[in-house]
């Protein structure tokens, strides 16, 4: 996200408003992000109930009131949680970030690009590599997008560039971090949602250190212990275009320049699927929640008339003291009643509209998330021949082409950092870059498991081409040279 260029003095936003938006965030985005982070995790949380402890799911909060607090008779209903949107995500995170990432240089200058690919390579894994890439594309696809800030050290910037070995030194200077949205409060230009007046970062820092309860805190009645409590403090961070302001408690802590930033607000947004005119992505949790509740409640549901139906049961007429008669195999009941009679009824009957109905539901998980269960390794009967790789895309086509869309909205900010960092190596003179050799581009792997056979005719046709035999090899592994970010 650009930030326009004018100069700011201090944190360069109004205090009011930098409260007015942390407010705004807390009260209209928190609520909705926690609830999609919920759905996600589906954790468990230990109560107490009249009969002990007890176990709740934060799905439950979408089941109908007949299931979590009573139906007719006091009695509650069976709890089934079939939590259907963690594994979808996680398959759709692991198609986009299951296998390292190589990041290339677009600059004309061949030992120029070897230098920038080393430095930013080394950045990235110095940042967390291919796990850091991994919890964003997460957070992004629960939340809907995410945000990337680049760190800058600027004293061990300026010494790198002393150094022979600049590049490498200047890459251990700076440092890659994820900021989720329940942190991050974007200042949006009035003019232009795309771009960046500020970027507030807020938080609670837990300290390594403890208070003792006050005298009036002691004397509280619903106070059970005057024990000691960790202290915790209250950081807001303010990045604007030219300057980086830490605030703790209310108290200003830090302020430096960010003059190596071009005068651009260093944030990298990503949204998990573009929005039209919105600053926020759109999330993969959001539209699934709706069938999960529904599902949840089919499952719930099923359970209840399949513990009612399960076990069977008898009616006797005319029978004494069968009540006090235990019913086991060769159990034999007699009477001289001759109207004497025994019926039995119950067992687990079959409902097809119930499974149709469940059938149904899971089909539109898969239509709506594009994830079929055939990506997470269930292969069922109905899928057809998959003897050739053709035929297994076939399948996924539907998650291989929203990967594919994913993939430019990642790609444009993982590209945006690596900019923003090759600026600021330029800004300390660690190296010579100007703005138009600072571009990249990522080689995105194959997400499916690929034939030896097929790899090794597809690096024959680029060798042809003109490809070069190192490039070549690195792809087949069997390159010395960094594969990419791990």
């Amino acid at each position: 996200m650009r930030s326009e260029r004018r100069p700011q003095t201090g944190d360069g936003i109004d205090a009011g408003l930098i409260q007015v938006a942390i407010d705004e965030h807390r009260r209209d985005v928190l609520p909705r992000l926690e609830r999609w982070w919920r759905y996600y995790r589906n954790p468990v949380e230990v109560g107490t109930d009249r009969a002990g402890p007890s176990l709740t799911q934060a799905q439950e909060e979408g089941l109908p009131e007949r299931l979590v607090r009573g139906s007719i008779g006091g009695t509650h209903g069976e709890i089934v949680i079939e939590n259907d949107i963690g594994w979808r995500v996680h398959t759709m995170v692991d198609f986009m970030f299951g296998k390292p990432v190589p990041i290339l240089s677009t600059a004309q200058d061949a030992d120029l690009r070897g230098e920038i690919e080393r430095a930013l390579d080394r950045m990235w894994e110095n940042s967390g590599g291919i796990a850091l890439l991994q919890d964003a594309a997460l957070l992004a696809h629960v939340y809907g997008h995410v945000d990337l800030v680049l760190r800058v050290d600027a004293g061990r910037m300026t010494r790198a560039g002393h150094s022979s070995q600049r590049a490498l030194l200047a890459a251990d200077a700076m440092r890659v971090e994820i900021v989720e949205p329940t942190r991050g409060v974007p200042v949006l230009s009035e003019r232009d949602y795309r771009t960046l007046d500020a970027y507030i970062v807020r938080y609670t820092q837990e300290l390594n250190a403890t208070e003792q309860a006050g005298l009036l805190e002691r004397l509280n009645p619903l106070r059970r212990d005057d024990a000691p409590r960790r202290l915790r403090r209250e950081v807001v961070e303010v990045l604007t275009p030219w300057r980086r302001v830490v605030r703790e408690d209310g108290k200003k802590t830090l302020d430096e320049s960010l003059a190596w930033s071009g005068g651009q607000v260093p944030v990298a947004h990503i949204q998990n699927i573009a929005q039209p005119f919105r600053y926020e992505g759109l999330g993969e949790v959001e539209p699934l929640a709706p069938l999960q509740d529904e599902l949840n409640t089919r499952l719930c549901d099923r359970a209840s008339r399949v513990t009612m139906q399960s076990f069977r049961m008898y009616l006797a007429k005319g029978i004494e003291g069968f009540e006090k008669t235990p019913v086991g195999p060769g159990q034999v009941w007699s009477t001289e009643n001759t109207q004497a009679s025994v019926e039995a009824f119950g067992g687990d009957a079959s409902c097809p509209s119930e499974e149709r109905h469940i059938d149904e539901l899971r089909e539109a998980f898969d239509k709506v998330s594009g994830v079929p269960p055939l990506a997470s390794g269930v292969v069922r009967a109905k899928i057809g021949n998959l003897s050739s790789a053709n035929a297994l895309r076939i399948t996924l086509m539907g998650l291989l082409s929203k990967n594919a869309r994913k993939r430019v909205t990642y790609g444009r900010g993982i590209a945006r950092i690596c900019e923003l960092a090759l600026g600021a190596m330029d800004h300390f003179g660690v190296l010579d870059i100007p703005p138009g050799e600072r571009g990249v581009k990522l080689a995105w792997p194959d997400p499916l498991p690929t034939d030896l056979r097929e790899q090794v005719l597809a690096a024959q046709a680029k060798s042809n081409l003109g490809v070069s035999s190192e490039r070549v090899l690195a792809e087949l592994g069997y390159a010395p040279n960094d594969p990419g970010v791990i």
